[in-house]
Parts: structure tokens; sequence; C-alpha cells
């Protein structure tokens, strides 16, 4: 196989530039959007940058979370609000965190039974369904402070639904979400793909929604490790930063694409059929259309900057269902997770273009702006929230 990368105008490793540490043990989950590791690996897009990859699949963001803090892995394909969890020790182990660049947009979802997904389809309100149940409905996400639960929160709560009172929230593997819809354990589910998509071949269930019809744009992915990683081998992580940078370039080609579809359905990475995986990396979701954002991994460098106002509103979302209830200064832990400058010298480097601020603005599904300028009030000016306890539902099942 060639090497697209092999040499790049412009950049050499020279000297002070080479990296402290020339080998790098990457995890990841087995989800379509692990994309960028897997085209790294099978391109050797790192040789270009000094340093060779080893990719270790991992059974859980539990097991990403616990073997980058022990050291076990230097870096990992990582939920954006898993890294904010363990900086604020939320509901587990601390330890001071990076994210070095954001890995993709979009391209998650939310898939129903299908009894409640045959009821939406005829027009019930899913508010209206989940009430006249008889036991408390069970959602499941795929961590505690990640995308998966506040894309979930964010869904059930725009439709009056409490997603702590009204219902019971569980945390699943991904690969084990469509099996315990099957069971009738859960009544819904977020996660990534291809999970979505073997629920409906299997099927077990529909999905209802798209993350990006939640959040147009939104950050799901980082490229995740340590702040002394960062500390100890700078040079190392800005190689890294340009390697995954090179990888998600690579990715924006739709023919691409298809290409690592098949790398992907690989026992060692997703392993799930190509068929499976490659219509919805694409952005072919059949009956629901092509009304949401594709699944983005590159957009000219837009979808990498490491956005301040992203890490601002996941600890607006901590604080509005209870997980953040220790005063921290929002914008200096964000400062410090987020390392800009280091993906500026990357991006740089490699001539990508920077954007003009590190906060962005976006609107949600329920019409509401963001753009991180006030995250407390953002947080407080939700009817819904974990101290408001205002919910829909109510009728004693909780």
């Amino acid at each position: 196989m060639s090497h697209l990368y092999e040499s790049l105008p412009g950049y050499r490793i020279t000297g002070s530039d080479a990296p402290e540490k020339t080998v790098l043990k990457l995890g990841f989950v087995p989800l379509s959007d692990c994309a960028p590791l897997v085209a790294a690996k099978v391109l050797d897009l790192g040789r270009a940058h000094g340093i060779e990859i080893e990719l270790y699949r991992q059974p859980s963001w539990a097991a990403v979370r616990d073997k980058l803090i022990s050291g076990e892995l230097d870096a990992a394909h990582a939920l954006y609000g898993l890294v904010y969890g363990v900086e604020l020790g939320i509901g587990g182990p601390q330890a001071d965190m990076a994210v070095l660049m954001t890995l993709n947009q979009n391209g998650q979802a939310i898939t129903l039974s299908n009894r409640l997904a045959d009821a939406l389809q005829a027009g019930r309100g899913l508010r209206e369904l989940l009430a006249a149940g008889t036991r408390r409905p069970v959602f499941a996400q795929t961590f505690p402070t990640g995308t998966h639960a506040m894309w979930l929160y964010y869904w059930l709560a725009a439709q009056g639904i409490h997603p702590l009172a009204d219902v019971k929230p569980v945390v699943i593997p991904p690969p084990q979400m469509s099996d315990a819809l099957a069971s009738g354990v859960l009544d819904g589910y977020c996660a990534g793909e291809p999970w979505h998509a073997v629920a409906e071949a299997e099927g077990h269930g529909r999905t209802v929604i798209r993350s990006g019809e939640i959040w147009p744009d939104h950050p799901e992915k980082v490229l995740a490790c340590r702040r002394d990683f960062v500390a100890r081998h700078p040079n190392a992580a800005r190689a890294l930063t340009m390697t995954l940078l090179e990888a998600c370039r690579w990715l924006d080609d739709l023919e691409h694409r298809r290409e690592a579809a098949g790398w992907l359905s690989g026992p060692g990475y997703v392993g799930r059929a190509s068929q499976l995986i490659m219509p919805r990396l694409l952005g072919d979701y059949g009956r629901l259309g092509d009304t949401a954002p594709l699944m983005r991994f590159f957009g000219g460098g837009s979808v990498n900057y490491p956005y301040l106002s992203d890490g601002l509103w996941f600890l607006s979302q901590y604080r509005r269902w209870g997980l953040l209830s220790q005063q921290v200064d929002m914008a200096a832990v964000v400062r410090a997770v987020n390392q800009t400058a280091l993906y500026d010298e990357a991006a740089s480097a490699l001539g990508v273009l920077q954007p003009a601020s590190p906060m962005r603005s976006s609107t949600l599904i329920d019409d509401r702006g963001w753009d991180g300028s006030d995250p407390q009030g953002y947080a407080d000016g939700f009817e819904i929230r974990a101290d408001a306890g205002v919910g829909g539902i109510g009728d004693g099942r909780r």
C-alpha cells in the first residue's frame, strides 16, 4: 500500500522537533467514528511525523478512562464528555486531562423499541407514550458524563420529559445495546454507529433521530490524553495531532470512507459487516432521508479545532443535571483542558486553516442559542433540570 503522506512540503522533523516517544499506544471503542485512528494506522500516517501508532480496542468507555489514567494508554479516541468528567472527578477518579483535537462531529443517533418507534411514526408523542406505560421507561447511554448521555437527556427534555426523574437512565457499552433492546430491558438508547444500524438490521428497534438534528455539527469524539503526557512529550503530542489531522482530512473524501468501512469491519476494529457500517458513514439513513448533517471528520479543519465553547457546553449541562455541584471557574477549566496552542502548532505545520475565535455559536433542537458566553446562565435557563425537578410524566413511577 502506498503511503500518501510520506513527504510533507515544508515540514521536516529536526532536532528539538523530534518526538520524545516514538511508539504511541492509542485506545478506541468499536464505533464507526474511530475511523481516523484506523486510517492513521492502516495508511501509516505517523511515519512522516516520526511516530508509530499501536491501536488497542477497548470494551467500554470506562476501560478507556481507566487505562488513560493508569498510563497504559498514551491517548485515545474518547467521548468529549468523558474527558471533562475525569477532569472534574465526576462519578469516578480524577486526573488532569487534555483534549488535543476534535475527531468528528455528528454521526450518533437515538434508537427506540419497535413499539415506541411505530407509535411515534403514527403521530403520537413520546411524552404521552411513556406516561401510558406500566413501568418506568429505561433508556441507555454509554458513559455518565459522555456525549451520548447529554444528547439523550437534551432530546428527552426538549419533549417535556425529565431524563433523570421520568425515565431510568442506565449505562451500557455500545456493542451490547441492540441485544439489550431485543431483551425488553431497554425502551431506547443513544450511542454511536454502527450499533443503530445493527439494531435495525436485526429487527430489534429503529433509529428515530440523529444527533446532528439535536445539535447540528456538535462535537463528538476527541483525541484525549492526560495533561502530564503533553507536558512530558510535547513533540509527540504535536506529532500525534498532526497524524490524526491527516487522517481526518483523508476521510472527508467519501470514496475514502468506503475504503475505511472495509477496514473497520475487521475483527480487531468494529467487527461488523461493512454493509452495516458504510451507509451511515456516508450519510445514508434510508427512510430518514438526508436532512441531518453528515458525520464530519475535517471540513477544512473546522471540525478539529478544540473550541473552548464546546467544552463549556458540557460543563453547562453538568450543572443542569446536577453532575457538577462544586463551584469551579468553568473558563479556566476549559482553557486548561483544550490544548489550543498545541493544536495551532500542528495545524500551522500542515497548512490547515484555523478559526478566528476559540468560541463558536450554535442553535439546538429547542431553538436555544449557545455561544459559550454564559454557561451558568444557560444551565439555569432550562425549565427541566435536576434542581427544578420539573417533568412531563409525574405519574408516581419515579
